[in-house]
């Protein structure tokens, strides 16, 4: 029997006029933008010698050199979700940031074995949908972590939770810097090692995701299960019209 001719490949499930087959066009034919890959940078500490910081400070400076646009966003000020209104200057300038941006890296410490409520409530106040704009579904995302003790994974691991939850593409590289305190110079900048190397690794791919995904994140990101969501919606305030 062939594939064409099995009786119990019916699909009365299925809109049909939702359904679509993968576009090889929209997929390989995008356009090319032309302006620098435009970068969000997340850390999770307010301390004044702050690790992640200078981490994401370092890895910022290899994003430019690669050819990156990049803001770091400064959590000092930024409330508690749900303490206060989404107004709030601080949180309408990390919504805004997050809605510019085409990939983030997010940097930790790793806080009781976990990352920082200051790295949580960053991601907290990015909601899921923002008027009818998801302000993170589709941008690439680079996850880090510093530790004051010995290598560990779990702030990195997530920080991947999140970024899967937040509709983000999550890329395979990720770098944890085992105690933190003894990489850094006095002047801030991060000592010649292995740690340094796997996040000019990690930076160098997230550019390469970035350019390859940044033109196509609409389409890879556009749902069958929306598309029928969105479609009955409509046919819902159509007939509300008529009655």
């Amino acid at each position: 029997m062939t594939d064409s001719a099995r009786p119990m490949d019916t699909f009365p499930n299925i809109l049909e006029e939702q359904f679509h087959q993968v576009d090889p066009t929209a997929l390989f034919g995008a356009p090319r933008s032309a302006h620098p890959p435009r970068i969000l940078m997340l850390y999770g500490s307010l301390r004044e010698r702050s690790y992640s910081r200078l981490a994401t400070e370092e890895a910022a400076r290899i994003l430019r050199r690669l050819g990156a646009e990049v803001r770091i966003f400064n959590p000092s000020g930024l409330p508690l979700p749900d303490s206060t209104s989404a107004d709030h200057p601080k949180v309408k300038e990390l919504r805004e940031l997050s809605l510019w941006s085409e990939g983030h890296v997010w940097c930790s410490p790793e806080r009781h074995g976990s990352m920082t409520g200051i790295m949580k409530a960053q991601i907290d106040w990015l909601p899921l949908s923002m008027g009818g704009i998801r302000p993170t579904q589709g941008r690439t995302l680079a996850v880090m972590q510093v530790c004051g003790g010995s290598q560990s994974f779990n702030a990195v691991n997530q920080l991947r939770v999140l970024g899967r939850w937040m509709r983000m593409f999550t890329i395979p590289n990720q770098s944890s810097v085992a105690k933190a305190f003894a990489e850094f110079d006095e002047g801030g900048r991060m000592k010649p090692s292995s740690y340094y190397n796997r996040i000019v690794d990690v930076m160098e791919e997230l550019m390469k995701f970035t350019l390859l995904l940044r033109d196509r994140a609409a389409y890879l990101t556009d749902r069958y299960s929306e598309r029928v969501e969105s479609a009955e919606e409509v046919a819902k305030r159509v007939n509300q019209r008529s009655q």
